[in-house]
C-alpha cells in the first residue's frame, strides 16, 4: 500500500518546513492534518426522502466512504421537524483517504469553482481547526453534471493537532491550499 502524494510531501518537506518555522524541538510536536469532516444540511429531507437519497450517493461518490445519515436534535414545530428526522449528512476522512481527498480537493475542485479567488482565511477556529464552506458539489470531478437535477454545498472542516491558528493556518498553506491574499 502506497502512501498518498500528500502524505509523502508531508512527511519529506513540510515536517522539516514547520519545525525550523515555529522552532519545534521534537518532532511529535509539529501539526499534522488529523481528520477531514464534510458535511452536508439537507432542510428539503423533511418533505422529500429521496433528496437525502441522492446527496449521500454523491457525498459517497465524492469520498470514496459511505456517509452516516445526521438527524434532527430536537424537534421545530414551525419547520415540521421531528426528533430524530434524517436531516443531512456527514462523512469522516482520515489516513490515506484523507490525503487523497484533500490532494483532489486543492488540485482539481477548487479550481474548478466559478470566479474563484482564493479561500477565506478567517474561517479558523482558535483551536487550530479550519472550515470552509462549498456552494457547488458539481465541482468534484467524481459528479456527472449531465445527470444531477439539485445542487447542493457542503462544510468541510480540517481537524489538525495544532495549537494556533497560526500553526494549522502554515499547516494548510504548505499542502497548498490556495488562501485569499487580502
Amino acid at each position: 500500500m502506497a502512501d498518498s502524494r500528500l502524505y509523502t510531501i508531508y512527511k519529506d518537506e513540510i515536517v522539516s518546513k514547520l519545525t525550523e518555522e515555529f522552532q519545534y524541538t521534537n518532532v511529535m510536536a509539529v501539526p499534522k492534518l488529523e481528520k477531514i469532516v464534510l458535511n452536508v444540511g439537507v432542510g428539503e429531507a423533511i418533505q422529500d426522502k429521496k433528496v437525502l437519497d441522492t446527496i449521500v450517493a454523491n457525498m459517497a461518490l465524492i469520498t470514496g466512504q459511505q456517509p452516516v445519515t445526521t438527524k434532527a436534535k430536537k424537534s421545530i414545530s414551525n419547520f415540521k421537524l421531528r426528533e430524530g428526522m434524517p436531516i443531512g449528512c456527514k462523512v469522516t476522512l482520515r489516513g490515506r483517504i484523507m490525503f487523497e481527498f484533500l490532494d483532489r480537493l486543492i488540485t482539481l475542485a477548487l479550481p474548478r469553482t466559478r470566479d474563484f479567488q482564493g479561500v477565506p482565511d478567517k474561517s479558523f477556529d482558535g483551536r487550530g481547526n479550519y472550515t470552509m464552506g462549498i456552494k457547488e458539489h458539481t465541482i468534484f470531478p467524481e459528479i456527472d453534471t449531465d445527470k444531477v437535477t439539485k445542487l447542493h454545498g457542503m462544510d468541510v472542516t480540517f481537524v489538525t493537532t495544532a495549537e494556533t491558528d497560526e500553526e494549522a493556518y502554515a499547516l494548510l498553506k504548505h499542502f497548498g491550499m490556495p488562501f485569499k491574499n487580502i
